[in-house]
C-alpha cells in the first residue's frame, strides 16, 4: 500500500507523523514534571509553616499572655500570604486545590491533564497544653499553573511553527524534484511510443539532471537505430519488388511462349484428327491442361508485380482488382471509394497501396466470412488514408496479424507509415496511413 502513495504522501506523512509525536511527547513530558516540580517549588513554604508554628508555640510557651500574644500575631499576618492562623472553631483549612484564585485563562481541560500535587501543610498552636487552632500553609497555584500553560502553548507553538516551515521547504523540494521526474516520465513516454525528436528538458537535482541526459542519448540512439531499420526495410522492399519483377518478366518472357507454343500444338491436333478419335480427346484435355496454366501463370504474375500499374495508374489497377473479387466473391457485396488522385502515385508506394488492398480482400474471402465489405481509399493531405472493413467474424485476440498483412505491415514501415487492425460494432477494420512523399529515397540495390 505505501508503494501506491504518490511522492509528497510519501515524504509529508512521516513528517507530520514525527511531529504530531513531538509535541505529543513533549506535552506527556511536561505534564508528568509538572507534579514534582509543583511539589519541589512549595516545599520551602511547608517547610517554613512547621518552622514558624513550632516558634510561635515556644513565644506562647513563655508570654505571661498567650491569648493576647496569639492575637497579635494573627494581626500582624498578611491576608494574602500563603501562611494563616486558622482556629480551631472555624472548621478545617481548605485545599489549594479548591484556592486557585487567579487563572489567567487556564484552561479547565488543561487543569484537569495535570495531577496537582499535596502541597497543603498545617502544624497545630497549642496554648497552656490545649490546641486553640493551626498554622496552615494554602498555597495559591494559579500562577504556577499559568507558567505550565504558557510553557505548554510555547511547545506547541514551536512544533507547529517547525511543521509548517520544514512542510514549506518539503513542499518546495519535492516540486522542484517531480517536475523534473514528470517531464522524464513523459520523455519515455514519448520514447516508448517511437517519438525521438523532442528532448527531455533538463532539470531538477544532479541524480535527476543525468538521468534526462542518459534518456537523450538513448532517444539519439533509438532515433538512429529506427532510421537505419527504416532504410533497411525501405531497401528490402526494395529488392523485392526487383526479385518480384525479375521472376515476373522471366516467367512471361519463358513460360508464356511455352505455354502458347504447346497451345498452338494442341489446337493443331484438335484440327487434324478425327472427331470420335482418342488422339483428338488427348489433345482437348492438353488445351484444357495449358488455358489452366495460362490463367494459373496470369494470376501468379499478377501477385508477383502488377505491372498494369505503370500503364493504366493505380486507381484504375484498384478499380480492375475491384471487379476481379466481385467475380471471384459474388456472395460479398463489396462498396469502394477510390480517389481518382492515386493516378498519381507511383513506384514503391502505388505497389504498397495496391499489395495492400489486395491481401486485405484476399482474407476478407478466405477467412472473414463476411457478407459486406467496404474500400476507402483517398488522399488527405500529405497522407494517403487507406481503410477496409467488412463485417466478418474478426480477427483472433491472440494473432492480430498474419502472415500476409505482416509482410505489409513490414512494407509499411519501410514508407513510414502506420497499419493497424480494429475490431468494433461488429466490424473489422484494416487500417493504413501513408505519407504521399517518401521521407527518404529508396537506396539504389547493390
Amino acid at each position: 500500500m505505501w508503494q501506491r502513495l504518490s511522492f509528497r504522501t510519501q515524504l509529508f506523512l512521516p513528517l507530520g507523523v514525527s511531529f504530531v509525536a513531538a509535541l505529543i511527547m513533549g506535552g506527556v513530558l511536561l505534564l508528568a514534571f509538572a507534579t514534582s516540580q509543583l511539589a519541589d517549588e512549595n516545599e520551602s513554604g511547608r517547610r517554613s509553616t512547621r518552622t514558624l508554628a513550632a516558634a510561635l508555640n515556644n513565644t506562647l510557651r513563655t508570654s505571661a499572655n498567650p491569648r493576647q500574644t496569639l492575637d497579635a500575631f494573627v494581626h500582624s499576618l498578611d491576608t494574602s500570604s500563603d501562611i494563616q492562623f486558622r482556629a480551631l472553631e472555624a472548621g478545617p483549612a481548605p485545599s489549594s486545590r479548591g484556592g486557585l484564585r487567579n487563572l489567567h485563562s487556564v484552561p479547565q481541560w488543561f487543569i484537569d491533564l495535570l495531577t496537582l500535587p499535596d502541597v497543603d501543610a498545617a502544624s497545630p498552636v497549642v496554648i497552656d497544653g490545649r490546641r486553640v487552632g493551626d498554622i496552615v500553609f494554602l498555597p495559591d497555584l494559579s500562577a504556577d499553573l499559568f507558567e505550565k500553560w504558557i510553557g505548554f502553548l510555547a511547545l506547541t507553538s514551536l512544533v507547529t511553527v517547525l511543521m509548517v516551515l520544514t512542510g514549506t521547504i518539503a513542499y518546495i523540494f519535492a516540486g522542484s524534484a517531480l517536475r523534473p521526474l514528470q517531464d522524464l516520465a513523459d520523455g519515455l513516454t514519448r520514447i516508448r511510443r517511437g517519438d525521438y525528436t523532442k528532448p527531455i528538458p533538463i532539470g531538477g537535482p544532479l541524480e535527476i539532471r543525468q538521468s534526462c541526459e542518459e534518456a537523450n542519448a538513448l532517444a539519439a540512439t533509438l532515433a538512429q537505430l529506427s532510421q537505419d531499420n527504416s532504410d533497411l526495410l525501405h531497401r528490402l522492399v526494395s529488392l523485392q519488388d526487383d526479385e518480384r519483377r525479375d521472376l515476373a518478366r522471366e516467367l512471361h518472357d519463358e513460360l508464356g511462349p511455352l505455354l502458347f507454343g504447346i497451345r498452338a500444338g494442341a489446337i493443331a491436333l484438335i484440327e487434324a484428327s478425327l472427331p470420335a478419335g482418342n488422339l483428338g480427346n488427348s489433345a482437348q484435355q492438353v488445351m484444357q491442361s495449358v488455358e489452366t496454366l495460362q490463367q494459373t501463370n496470369r494470376r501468379i504474375l499478377d501477385r508477383l508485380r502488377p505491372l498494369y500499374i505503370e500503364e493504366l495508374g493505380l486507381e484504375t489497377s484498384v478499380q480492375t482488382l475491384l471487379r476481379n473479387f466481385r467475380k471471384q466473391a459474388p456472395h460479398i457485396s463489396l462498396t469502394a471509394t477510390i480517389d481518382p488522385a492515386l493516378n498519381g502515385i507511383d513506384g514503391p508506394l502505388s505497389q504498397t497501396v495496391y499489395r495492400l488492398i489486395q491481401e486485405a480482400l484476399t482474407n476478407v474471402l478466405r477467412h472473414a466470412g463476411a457478407s459486406n465489405a467496404d474500400v476507402q481509399a483517398a488522399i488527405a493531405g500529405d497522407a494517403l488514408v487507406i481503410e477496409i472493413s467488412d463485417d466478418g467474424g474478426g480477427f483472433p485476440a491472440d494473432n492480430v496479424f498474419g502472415r500476409g498483412l505482416t509482410g505489409m505491415h513490414e512494407r509499411v514501415r519501410a514508407l513510414s507509415g502506420s497499419l493497424s487492425l480494429l475490431r468494433a460494432d461488429e466490424q473489422t477494420y484494416v487500417r493504413c496511413r501513408l505519407p504521399v512523399e517518401p521521407t527518404r529515397d529508396a537506396p539504389a540495390p547493390g
